[in-house]
């Protein structure tokens, strides 16, 4: 087996089949997503769950990041089964929500929770298997991160907008079964998913995960980007309330959450553009995610809002594109899943943390909750660039780097 700094690139015609199946994958992915987190609280509520059973269960993803999701990606790492893996987890995913489905008629909430709780074990570390596998394929291929992100981001907006409409003329007890039609439809897809040989660690390269809580560098990523991306838990649990408050209808409410995914579609398609180091283009992110947030806090118009709303593509998206591009560069390709798992546990924590936060200052203060996220951005920003010069160099001089951004 070649080691990471022997690994050929590969013909054009593999490279961009492996893009092409990936592509699909990420779009079944996150259009599972997109289909779950608008209308599964209606599933539940309207198969006779109350407000207290939903907000248990609906929080029950955000738990598995932390806790589960970080064993998962390194065991399918550690045994060289990342295809495999994501293969049972999308499988295991979509039988799941099925069962969840058969549960409806029961009226059982506390066997719904157990249901969705064992599902959530599995679904949950699709995303960052998905991204372990697609730095993999970036090292392997020579490929960018940004453009095959991008169809997941489509797709999730093509998944919310499908079920929508879904929503106005079928029963709502029957939505769970959009949902396990797009699970099915991934588990389907992840067969097309190309094997990806292991590559033997090169030498005086780290050779187990754990190690890379040890690196600086590695850890201001972490950090960085669980702050940043942490100060957006305001906007996503409150900013539907906020704009509602202010007189704005649904529609334009839908349409305000459509311009921030469209902005970020945009960055991951342009981000091999990119010639900017990750490091600031994380940094930039940050410090978009401040203004943006002040603008927010001031009630602007609506015509202002939506021009903030586009600025999502630089809060959300510059700040991915840069933390993978770091990643692609910063960690060895065989335990690139592993790092996902890091970084997705740091970040759920993050999150949670913060929102949790924003509702004890929301109560309190309003909107204006988005001046603590502008902090909260700003440290994050901070971080990076302070770590800058440890957080880009990579383990080994011998390790592949890409120079397109997004990887």
């Amino acid at each position: 087996m070649p080691s990471e700094s022997q690994i050929p690139i590969a013909s054009h015609a593999v490279s961009r089949r492996f893009a092409t199946r990936l592509a699909l994958f990420y779009g079944t992915v996150l259009g599972l997503v997109g289909t779950q987190l608008p209308f599964f609280p209606v599933w539940l509520k309207s198969i006779g769950l109350d407000a207290s059973w939903i907000g248990i269960i609906t929080a029950v993803p955000s738990l598995t990041r932390f806790t589960v999701l970080p064993f998962v990606t390194s065991s399918a790492e550690r045994y060289q089964a990342l295809r495999g893996t994501m293969i049972v987890t999308a499988w295991a995913t979509a039988l799941g929500f099925a069962l969840l489905g058969t549960l409806g008629t029961l009226q059982q909430p506390l066997m719904i929770l157990i249901v969705f709780a064992l599902t959530a074990c599995v679904w949950t570390p699709l995303v960052p298997l998905t991204d372990g596998y697609a730095l993999k394929g970036v090292t392997r291929y020579g490929l960018n991160y940004g453009p095959l992100r991008m169809w997941g981001s489509a797709a999730f907006v093509l998944g919310a907008l499908i079920n929508g409409v879904l929503a106005d003329v079928i029963a709502p007890q029957n939505l769970i079964w959009v949902i396990v039609a797009v699970a099915g439809l991934g588990g389907l897809v992840s067969f097309g998913l190309q094997p990806l040989e292991t590559p033997k660690p090169a030498a005086g390269s780290l050779t187990g995960g754990r190690a890379l809580l040890r690196e600086p560098g590695f850890l201001a990523i972490l950090v960085a980007a669980a702050l940043i991306q942490g100060s957006h838990a305001a906007y996503y649990t409150f900013a539907s309330i906020t704009w509602q408050a202010s007189g704005l209808g649904g529609l334009t409410i839908a349409g305000l959450w459509g311009l921030g995914v469209c902005g970020e579609i945009v960055i991951f398609g342009l981000s091999p553009r990119f010639t900017l180091p990750p490091a600031l283009l994380m940094t930039i992110g940050g410090l978009c995610a401040v203004v943006r947030w002040v603008i927010t806090a001031q009630e602007p118009p609506v015509a202002i809002l939506g021009l903030v709303q586009t600025m999502h593509g630089l809060t959300y998206g510059l700040t991915q594109v840069g933390t993978m591009e770091l990643l692609v560069r910063r960690v060895p390709g065989h335990v690139t899943a592993r790092a996902q798992g890091y970084l997705t546990a740091v970040i759920g924590i993050a999150m949670s943390s913060v929102a949790m936060l924003s509702g004890l200052i929301y109560e309190q203060y309003g909107r204006s909750v988005y001046y603590a996220m502008a902090a909260v951005a700003l440290a994050g920003a901070l971080v990076i660039w302070l770590a800058r010069h440890k957080a880009d160099p990579p383990f080994d001089s011998d390790q592949p780097q890409n120079a397109a951004s997004g990887g």
